[in-house]
């Protein structure tokens, strides 16, 4: 995978979590129960989407600008992005589209959820 940092870099946010999906052999970071990232991975255990939120529209421009960005593989089209693991995205863009699927899914959760994830009072 082109991008070996994502799992630190991910796991290094306040209260994220992650897990493997075994039936679909995905390793999910989520905050709470609820998933802002997916690393896809195939039958040798090898990635091959990166898969994340993002606001409708904004996802809509960044697949415009990178063929190695589709609608979200196995998952809601209009809501989630799959960013090939071994394709041509910037890491400082890919970056930018993990923390804005994390801020997404962070802001979901009530004022005081959130004060509790990131523990700022």
């Amino acid at each position: 995978m082109k991008y070996p940092w994502i799992d630190e870099y991910l796991m290094k946010k306040p209260g994220v979590t992650r897990d493997l999906q075994k039936d679909w052999n995905w390793i999910r970071y989520k905050i709470g129960e609820k998933m802002f990232a997916a690393i896809c991975l195939d039958d040798s255990d090898k990635p091959y989407y990166i898969t994340l939120k993002l606001e409708p529209l904004e996802g809509e421009f960044w697949r415009q600008q990178y063929e190695d960005i589709i609608s979200g593989y196995y998952m809601n089209k209009t809501h989630w992005n799959s960013v090939k693991a071994d394709g041509e995205v910037p890491d400082d863009i890919l970056r930018e589209m993990l923390d804005k699927s994390y801020e997404l899914i962070l802001g979901s959760f009530s004022k005081k959820k959130q004060k509790e994830i990131t523990g700022n009072e």
